[in-house]
Parts: structure tokens; C-alpha cells; sequence
């Protein structure tokens, strides 16, 4: 348990932490829409639920995750490089990551103000059973995020619990300040970038010291912290894919 009294080990903690929350913003979005459409008594019940399924979602994820990343065996070559079955899920989960944030700028900032249309029946069971199946969908980033930010399988657990916690308790608030400073969304998925190339390299045996990566990720919020209070500005407004849509009743 000496790790524990590793400083890099809470610096880890803290900033995946915080990323997975600013992450989680559309997951807990999407949910708010799925669970308006329940009766007004059911909806934080859902969403407390909907969360609490994310949570276990992505620790079952990191578990098996970091199972799979033990298989070190040479599977093939390229390039003089030795492949195995954790190269190949670094490899594959850095490209993720530099497509899903490439394709969510590109979203946020160009793509069409979409509208969600929820077409199951509205009944408490459907609505977890559509959350359920979204938690998939959005954990995958969430997971392949904590394997690139840190090596603990303990310190993933628990940015995970810390983070979706956080969001059950928050989640109306953090969505606000996040909708009101769209920099901090373009920040998170900028670093998502970073964290791809880390992955990317880790996988062809390139290693990139964390502590480059958490100097990057500090020093670029510290800039938007200070632009916050100094600046007063008019923040542009990101487009959502994910808001209700006019014709649907709550």
C-alpha cells in the first residue's frame, strides 16, 4: 500500500477525476432527457439509477480492461516492434480517443443542433433499459481515459466512484457552469487528444512520462481559470445532440 503515499498517485486521481466528470456532462444530459419522460415523481429516481448504472458499468469495463491489458505475449511484429494483446487495446483505444474527440469538437462547434427522439414506451423499466444501454456507449471513453491517465487499477476505481458521486450530488450544477463556459468542454476534449497520443505511444513501446501529460492538463486549466475572472466574454454556444425535442412531452 505504499502507492498510496505516492503524490503522483493523488495527482492522478484528482485530474482523472475531474476529467471524468466534465466528461460525463452529455451522459448526464441524455439521462435528464430519457427521464423526463417518466412522471414527475419517478424522474430522480431514474437518474439517480441511470447513474448508479454508469458507476458499475465502467468498473466491470476497467476490470475486464486491465485484465486483458496483462496479456504482454507477442502476438505479431511490425516494424521490428512486438505486438501483443495489451499493445493492440492501447493502440485501439488511443485511435478511440482521437476520433471520438476530433468527431465531438467537430459537433460541438459546426455540426447541426440536433434534437433526441425517445420512441419507446415511457414506462420506468424502458426508460433504465435505454439508460443502460447508453451508459455503454458513453463509458467507453470514460474507460480507455482512466487506462491512459493511470496505471493503478485502484486509483480507476476510485475516479470512477469519486466522479459519478459527485455528478448524483452536482449534476445540475456542473452541467450549468459547463453550458456557461464552453471552453472548459473544448479543454477536456483536448486533453482526450493528449491522453490518444500517450496510448498510442505506450503501445509502440514509445513511453510518454504522465508527468508530462498532467503538467499540460494543469497549466491549460490554470490559463482558462485565470481567462474566466479576468475576461469577461461573450462564450459562443455549443451545439447539443442531445436535446429534447420540441414535440416530446415530459
Amino acid at each position: 500500500m505504499e502507492w498510496l503515499m505516492d503524490p503522483q498517485v493523488w495527482l492522478a486521481l484528482t485530474t482523472l477525476t475531474a476529467l471524468e466528470v466534465v466528461l460525463g456532462i452529455d451522459n448526464i444530459i441524455f439521462i435528464s432527457i430519457l427521464a423526463g419522460k417518466l412522471p414527475r415523481e419517478q424522474q430522480e429516481k431514474a437518474r439517480l439509477v441511470g447513474l448508479g448504472l454508469a458507476m458499475f458499468i465502467r468498473i466491470g469495463l476497467l476490470f475486464s480492461l486491465s485484465w486483458l491489458m496483462g496479456l504482454t505475449a507477442p502476438l505479431f511484429s511490425v516494424l521490428g516492434n512486438e505486438i501483443s494483446g495489451r499493445d493492440l487495446i492501447l493502440l485501439s483505444g488511443g485511435l478511440f480517443l482521437l476520433w471520438k474527440s476530433t468527431m465531438e469538437i467537430h459537433e460541438k462547434l459546426e455540426g447541426e443542433q440536433a434534437h433526441t427522439s425517445v420512441k419507446a414506451a415511457t414506462t420506468f423499466g424502458a426508460i433504465i433499459v435505454q439508460i443502460l444501454l447508453l451508459d455503454i456507449v458513453f463509458s467507453l471513453d470514460s474507460i480507455i481515459t482512466a487506462l491512459g491517465m493511470a496505471n493503478k487499477l485502484g486509483v480507476m476505481v476510485a475516479a470512477v466512484v469519486i466522479a459519478v458521486g459527485f455528478m448524483m450530488f452536482f449534476s445540475g450544477k456542473i452541467s450549468a457552469f459547463v453550458e456557461s463556459h464552453p471552453t472548459i468542454k473544448m479543454l477536456a476534449l483536448s486533453f482526450l487528444i493528449l491522453i490518444g497520443v500517450a496510448l498510442i505511444g505506450d503501445g509502440l513501446d514509445m513511453h510518454i512520462p504522465k508527468g508530462y501529460i498532467y503538467f499540460a492538463m494543469a497549466f491549460s486549466v490554470l490559463v482558462e481559470m485565470l481567462n474566466l475572472r479576468l475576461r469577461r466574454s461573450h462564450p459562443v454556444k455549443l451545439h447539443n445532440p442531445y436535446e429534447a425535442g420540441n414535440g416530446e412531452s415530459n
